[in-house]
């Protein structure tokens, strides 16, 4: 078990460098100032889940 909880913050530790990095700026006149890409996918993820959950729950009432 130590041996376990050492490599796993090992593994932390050597990707947090890069999990931490901050993004490149965007390039001058670009008309997107704020790169959300990933924050956009995972929002249309929630969304796309929670309307699942919702048409379940529909459907499990009607039956």
């Amino acid at each position: 078990m130590k041996l376990f909880k050492s490599l796993l913050l090992f593994a932390f530790l050597s990707t947090a460098s890069t999990l931490w990095g901050q993004a490149p700026p965007p390039p001058p006149g670009s008309s997107n100032p704020a790169p959300l890409g990933g924050i956009a996918l995972l929002a249309a993820a929630g969304a796309a889940y929670g309307a699942k959950k919702v048409h379940d729950r529909k459907r499990e009432d009607q039956s």
